[in-house]
């Protein structure tokens, strides 16, 4: 049936489905006849949308109330707004935190009466009881609170619910780094290996392995030294597949991903020997090789999934005798070198690609802390007490030249 809005227009599900739009218009002020219109959608949520756009265009410019559920309303959202605008990985992303636990905790709840409240209990009970990290329920809270601004904008609601929600307060993660010993038998293990180098590259420039792997020779700049980090390869989920894998290509994440790094010798010379064996795989493999233009590629050409480097970068790093760290500890690795080494922090945030210097000053604040204790002794001799310098004389010139005051006898204070 058709739900009546003030008379504002009219919303009904068809047999076939769709739901159909019934809008009149207000009567035009020169011929005193209104404009009747009708629109199909194939959700609800989409016909109230073209309602509400309707009423903006011809009608009084408020929309009127209608019940629509958080969980009828995440699905339209993932599916209109944030699947055409957000990177493939945010997506996946989003659309977890939708199946998986906004709308099986939250999705009977009516937009409109969706209280701040019922998702500050929400994320308590993901915090204590589902043991989410604060950093999961962060990235959790900025998936809801996009889909209900885009409700906002579209006038469903008046405001946003998550603007009075209190986030957990995120728990300092500790930086698993190598240390020096370990870095050299790291290096000198790798160097026994086919894809070594590219230990060698993650260590020497603080690249991530997605980075690495989607790295191109057009990337490459051998004569000046320098490499472009212009796009990443990883293995997502498909949106569209159940339970399916695919290799996506793309960008990173932010402006600041996008970025130069300069290049050691050392690296230079790695590199140009693994163009080598590159060029050593084309003739052995001859038709059946295919030439990608990846720099970390297999025998046959083909570009190398971060899941199968960091498989053979496990089986380097037991060859070398050391326990398990993460690829991404390169990364840190390569940030405590460069910070022990006096690098400028702005410099070394660029390197890296953070959003910002804050948030290197932030990630590696232990570090900083000694570099600044090591700093400020360098300062200490231009702050030598006047004790250790001066004769007894000197010293008593020194304190006579402080002005002096006399006290009267008899004098009351």
């Amino acid at each position: 049936m058709a739900r009546r809005m003030n008379g504002e227009g009219t919303i009904r599900q068809r047999k076939d489905g769709l739901y159909e739009v019934r809008f009149s218009s207000k009567p035009d002020l020169a011929t005193g006849k209104k404009k009747r219109i009708s629109k199909y959608a194939k959700t609800r949520a989409e016909a109230i949308k073209i309602r509400n756009e309707l009423q903006l265009q011809y009608g009084s410019g408020a929309a009127a109330p209608i019940s629509l559920t958080l969980g009828e309303w995440l699905p339209h959202w993932l599916e209109l707004y944030a699947r055409p605008s957000v990177r493939h990985s945010t997506y996946v992303s989003y659309e977890g935190y939708v199946r998986n636990h906004l709308i099986p905790a939250l999705g009977a709840v009516p937009l409109d009466k969706l209280v701040p409240s019922d998702i500050q209990r929400f994320y308590l009970r993901k915090l204590k009881e589902d043991r989410l990290a604060p950093k999961t329920i962060a990235n959790l809270n900025a998936c809801l609170h996009r889909a209900l601004q885009q409700a906002v904008k579209e006038q469903i609601i008046p405001s946003n619910p998550c603007d009075a929600v209190d986030l957990p307060r995120k728990e300092a993660v500790e930086i698993a780094v190598l240390t020096r010993e370990q870095q050299a038998k790291l290096m000198q293990e790798s160097y026994h290996h086919r894809y070594g180098v590219f230990i060698r590259l993650a260590l020497s420039t603080g690249m991530r392995i997605g980075e690495i792997v989607g790295l191109r020779w057009d990337d490459v700049d051998l004569t000046n030294r320098i490499l472009f980090v212009r796009s990443t390869l990883n293995r997502l989920p498909t949106i569209d597949g159940e339970n399916k894998t695919e290799i996506f290509v793309g960008t990173p994440k932010t402006k600041n991903g996008r970025r130069s790094i300069p290049l050691f010798n050392a690296i230079i010379t790695d590199l140009e020997e693994w163009r080598k064996r590159q060029e050593a795989d084309a003739q052995l493999a001859q038709s059946a090789y295919e030439n990608t233009g990846y720099v970390v590629t297999n025998e046959l050409g083909k570009p190398i999934e971060p899941r199968t480097f960091r498989d053979y970068y496990a089986r380097v790093l037991k060859a070398s005798g050391l326990p398990h760290f993460t690829f991404h500890a390169l990364r840190h690795t390569f940030a405590t070198r460069a910070i022990e080494q006096h690098m400028d922090v702005k410099a070394l945030s660029k390197i890296l690609g953070h959003a910002s210097v804050g948030f290197t000053l932030d990630t590696y604040a232990h570090l900083l802390d000694d570099h600044k204790r090591e700093s400020m002794m360098l300062m200490e001799n231009l702050y030598v007490s006047p004790v250790n310098q001066h004769t007894q004389t000197d010293e008593k010139l020194i304190y006579l030249s402080f002005p002096v005051r006399k006290i009267e006898k008899n004098n009351t204070p």
